[in-house]
């Protein structure tokens, strides 16, 4: 199409408002007319009024269908005359086989992939019009027709003869008398890796196994790269339905595999291929030296959530126009334009997908080198953008690889980066990491961790320890607090910050919370049969924010308490300050479905930082628990943080009604100051250690918080 041309005139026939108007939007930006029809009565109506070069005519639609607007439209218009390209789900062939027979020219998979469609459309609109200028060579027309038509190849098969077009030549960079008439000229330059694939699509369809030949696959350039084809074609039978004869088409869609849809980018093919380049370099040339840089938006979720999908694709785009300007003028930036770059030392920045992208730096001198164009980087992404006439921040983080010399390959040099990545956001975001090898070493620790803690339940790894609760003013024993703890067979007993934050990140706490609630109850339940008296205890269930917000929470709670046979008030249920506060007044209503299920409930870590002052009188709570690092500190020289603060609690808890719990308790002359400051209730290392459940049994016949060293665990 130049630019003296008329544009070719597309009619788009489908009901979708939204796949209609996105189509013919994009369809116009690449040099086409169109004229849109909603239904199929709509459609046969424009046929009779205009003149068309190509319909784009969806299958599916209520009323009159695809099918039918194609059976009228071929009563006045031959398939040579008006191309008509069916719109169906890919994995409907029935569609696909029902559309060939009633003379649709071609299909186009939903969802529709724009590289591909555009390329088959350009095949119908070259057809029309070679066939109205020549009108000539009428069977080798029909059958190349049958496929795309950018690159012909005619091949009878019961000669080995095959006839390649001057097109189909140039487009791997040939001239006509440069390739003889063999098949080898064509199979000798596939893709080591997808000739298999090739060779078994022909034979399918030659067996009659298929209706049409589809394949897409790698071909080799003139110059040395690859490109990725798709190849149609049909077969020619005789009497006995043999196949005879093949033709079809070479339509290069390699901008469609290499470059990013949304942001014209090099996509992961690409960045793959130039990444491979250096890592095959690298190992011939031991001072070469390349760089890799992951980059992953900050919150970049929370603005699609709240502005919309099309705001997160401008935004994506916008992040892609920086990104490339990260790189100076004089580097060279990958954005692909036409076709695989045949100058691999270039600096690539490319987009993985979603919010990901990577930037490959080949030749650079030194770490420093990388580590200024991340500061480039982060320095741009975190300028305003401009999106839909509103200001819109966000941050990055990124994860660097710096290599040279040695084994290694594209994968884990990805895997390494985004090793780094995680780091960076684990430390803050907004910033980068450099990978090293402890980096890797802790995260296969952790997926090790993982995998383990997976099996944990299953394998009956976990258990509970039991923390006393007590009075001050006389050390009796009111209560346990439950301590998870997981016996793992190579490590040991492992303490809660070993594996508990795993858990919340992977969301295991949910199991693992819902494990260590109904073994309580199951142990109380074993107190309560073994004669002890627990009419007036209680033993105490962490519950984490993920747990807590569960919707079946209170349910579960209740199943449990009813499977033992227990009341409520044996049972109480503590969250943290911070669980507390992050939707208080949803919280308000989950926290009284929970008391009256008769259980009591306390906060944790309370004072620790977070603003639930306002809300505390609202909590329908029964205890606070003062924080270890606040009793820690009672007693210290000056007295500036700690006891000014527990006063002010107790105080407070004292004035709304709420007992109060200090936690970390380790001297006598702590719960002494404690006490006198109106604390009645304690646990801590001075009363007990974490015990067993043969311990706690003694403690509670005994009514005495205190346990011996020999029967405390860690």
């Amino acid at each position: 199409m130049t630019s003296t041309s008329p544009r070719p005139h597309l009619l788009l026939v489908d009901d979708e408002p939204l796949n209609r108007d996105m189509l013919s939007r994009r369809l116009t930006l690449h040099g086409y007319d169109v004229t849109v029809a909603s239904t199929g009565a709509e459609a046969v109506e424009q046929l009779t009024r205009e003149r068309f070069d190509t319909v784009l005519l969806d299958v599916e639609m209520p009323g009159m269908s695809g099918y039918d607007v194609l059976r009228e439209a071929r009563k006045a218009h031959a398939s040579g005359v008006l191309p008509i390209i069916m719109v169906t789900a890919k994995d409907r062939s029935e569609d696909v086989v029902e559309a060939l027979a009633l003379g649709a020219n071609d299909f186009i998979g939903k969802p529709i992939d724009l590289p591909v469609a555009l390329a088959r459309i350009r095949t119908q609109v070259q057809r029309k019009e070679a066939e109205d200028r020549l009108r000539e060579s009428e069977e080798r027309y029909a059958l190349a027709t049958a496929g795309a038509n950018d690159g012909l190849w005619d091949w009878k098969l019961t000669t080995d003869e095959i006839y390649y077009s001057p097109r189909w030549k140039a487009l791997f960079g040939y001239e006509e008398r440069e390739l003889t008439a063999s098949t080898h000229e064509w199979f000798d330059r596939v893709h080591d890796a997808d000739r298999q694939l090739l060779l078994d699509a022909l034979d399918a369809h030659i067996e009659g196994r298929s209706t049409h030949l589809e394949v897409e696959y790698r071909m080799r350039h003139a110059s040395g790269t690859f490109r990725w084809v798709l190849t149609r074609g049909l077969a020619v039978r005789d009497e006995s339905g043999r196949a005879v004869r093949l033709a079809g088409s070479f339509t290069d869609i390699t901008e469609g595999k290499v470059a990013d849809v949304l942001t014209a980018l090099p996509n992961r093919v690409l960045f793959t291929d130039r990444l491979l380049w250096c890592v095959e370099h690298a190992r011939r040339h031991p001072t070469f030296i390349y760089g890799v840089l992951f980059v992953d938006l900050d919150g970049f979720k929370v603005i699609n959530d709240s502005l919309g999908h099309l705001a997160g694709d401008a935004l994506l785009v916008a992040v892609a126009r920086r990104l490339e300007g990260s790189v100076r003028a004089s580097d060279s930036v990958g954005r692909y334009t036409s076709g695989v770059a045949t100058e691999p030392l270039q600096r690539t920045v490319a987009r993985l997908g979603g919010d990901e992208f990577t930037i490959l730096l080949p030749g650079i001198r030194d770490v420093a080198d990388t580590m200024r164009i991340a500061e480039r980087v982060l320095d741009s992404v975190r300028q305003p953008f401009a999106i839909n006439e509103r200001e819109v921040f966000v941050t990055a983080s990124i994860g660097i690889v710096i290599r040279g010399q040695g084994e290694t390959s594209a994968d884990e040099i990805l895997r390494d980066a985004d090793t780094a990545l995680y780091r960076a956001k684990a430390l803050g975001k907004a910033r980068y990491e450099l990978f090293d090898e402890a980096m890797r070493d802790r995260v296969v620790a952790r997926l090790n961790m993982e995998t383990a803690l997976r099996w944990a339940l299953d394998r009956g790894e976990l258990l509970l320890n039991y923390q006393p609760l007590v009075r001050l003013d006389g050390d009796a024993l009111v209560g346990f607090e439950a301590l998870l703890r997981w016996q793992h067979p190579k490590l040991g007993l492992l303490q809660p910050n070993a594996f508990i934050p795993i858990a919340e990140e992977t969301g295991l706490i949910v199991p693992l919370g819902r494990w260590a609630l109904r073994e309580a109850c199951r142990q109380l339940a074993a107190w309560r049969d073994a004669g002890c008296d627990i009419s007036r205890f209680f033993v105490s269930v962490n519950l984490s924010s993920r747990e807590f917000q569960r919707p079946d929470l209170v349910g579960y709670v209740r199943d449990a308490l009813d499977e033992y046979d227990l009341d409520g008030r044996h049972l109480e249920i503590e969250i943290t300050e911070s669980t507390a506060m992050e939707n208080a007044d949803a919280v308000v209503g989950r926290l009284a479905e929970l008391k009256a299920s008769g259980v009591s409930i306390s906060i944790d870590d309370f004072g620790t930082g977070h603003s639930s002052l306002a809300y505390l009188h609202r909590f329908p709570i029964d205890r606070l628990k003062i924080d270890r690092s606040f009793v820690s500190r009672v007693l210290e020289p000056g007295d500036e943080d700690g006891t000014p603060i527990v006063r002010a609690i107790l105080a407070l808890a004292q004035h709304i009604g709420i007992a109060v719990v200090a936690e970390g308790i380790e001297t006598p002359a702590q719960r002494d100051l404690l006490q006198s400051l109106g604390c009645e209730l304690g646990q801590g290392y001075l009363f007990s250690k974490p015990v067993a459940p043969s311990t706690a049994i003694e403690m509670l016949r005994a009514g005495s918080g205190y346990a011996t060293s020999a029967h405390a665990v860690p």
